[in-house]
């Protein structure tokens, strides 16, 4: 990429890092978490920071974040190298709790930055889609009637996007009740992991 689109994705990237547009609906100040470079070659689409990041300002620095590397089986030092992994979560801040866990992701924040954001992300080889919220904004129609029906269906989006579940320890139970995700799903994700990166 040249020098010009480079400063214009970096100028990008301190503009989102300062966005307050949804201050007033959030539990705290603002401090979106967002992290890329003109040389990413996976993206990852997930929902909204926890608390846990929200308070670190780094992508992923959770339980969440440990088994997703594990998935991924990838170390920190090569997740965290924005020049392999590019991180837009569908709500850049922390969105606050529910009732049943934190709240969805704003929904400002894809509107107004995604597309603009996404299109300066041209080296991109695979994209994971982590969570309904992200499988709705990155699928489309291609969603199923749930979550689990659109996983079940991954080989049919293709080799450059796979949708995942949300590796939340809330989660266990559906790891537990479908066993094929790991059997299946996840040496699939590492073959496709190490060709974008090292391809």
């Amino acid at each position: 990429m040249n020098a010009r689109k480079l400063a214009s994705l970096n100028t990008l990237l301190r503009e989102i890092r300062a966005c307050t547009i949804c201050a007033p609906m959030l539990p705290h100040a603002p401090r979106p978490v967002v992290a890329a470079s003109a040389d990413s070659r996976i993206l990852i689409i997930g929902q909204a920071p926890g608390a846990r990041v929200h308070a670190s300002g780094i992508p992923w620095s959770d339980a969440s974040g440990a088994r997703l590397r594990n998935w991924l089986d990838v170390s920190d030092e090569t997740f965290y190298d924005e020049s392999k992994f590019a991180i837009v979560p569908m709500g850049f801040c922390y969105p606050g709790k529910g009732a049943s866990g934190d709240l969805p992701p704003r929904p400002e924040c894809a509107a107004h930055w995604h597309q603009t954001l996404l299109a300066q992300l041209r080296d991109v080889r695979l994209t994971l889609l982590i969570g309904q919220y992200a499988q709705r904004f990155g699928l489309g129609d291609g969603f199923g009637p749930t979550l689990t029906d659109t996983l079940l269906r991954w080989r049919e989006y293709g080799p450059n996007v796979m949708p995942l579940p949300h590796p939340s320890p809330r989660n266990v139970a559906w790891f537990k009740r479908n066993s094929w995700f790991e059997a299946e799903m996840l040496p699939t994700l590492r073959e496709r992991v190490e060709a974008a990166l090292n391809g």
